[in-house]
């Protein structure tokens, strides 16, 4: 069991120090953001089901805000996620875990995604920078 939770502290720690290590901040962050870690891969939306359902951090799902579901940044990490095919970006917020499918690194709620990308499309792949 310690053996586990030191392995996640390993994984976890940097992203979190990362997360952190901004002394810039900003209540617009759509529009003045640091970048400080990106990612590539393929985003996807939640289903019209998890709308109202808990969340990973205790918040309740809400398919209307930004919102995001990533595997390890910290609860409350900011995120700019860009769409390659068309280069149309969103700030969200990360209130959940997963994507658990293999190959996606990060799961938009439906109005995050339609701000990028055509909810019909249903997959795409983005490029997902942590912001502050």
């Amino acid at each position: 069991m310690l053996t586990i939770i030191k392995k996640q502290l390993l994984i976890l720690l940097p992203l979190f120090l990362i997360a952190c290590s901004s002394s810039q901040h900003s209540s617009n962050r759509a529009s003045h953001y640091t970048t400080t870690q990106k990612a590539f891969g393929k985003a996807s939306y939640y289903a019209d089901k998890y709308q109202k359902r808990q969340t990973a951090s205790g918040e309740l799902f809400d398919q209307y805000k930004k919102t995001a579901a990533h595997k390890t940044l910290p609860f409350g990490t900011w995120v700019k996620v860009t769409n390659l095919n068309n280069s149309r970006s969103v700030v969200v917020r990360i209130n959940d875990r997963g994507p658990f499918v293999r190959g996606r690194i990060i799961d938009l709620s439906k109005s995050a995604f339609s701000a990028i990308e055509n909810i019909r499309l249903g997959v795409i792949e983005v490029m997902v920078e942590v912001v502050n």
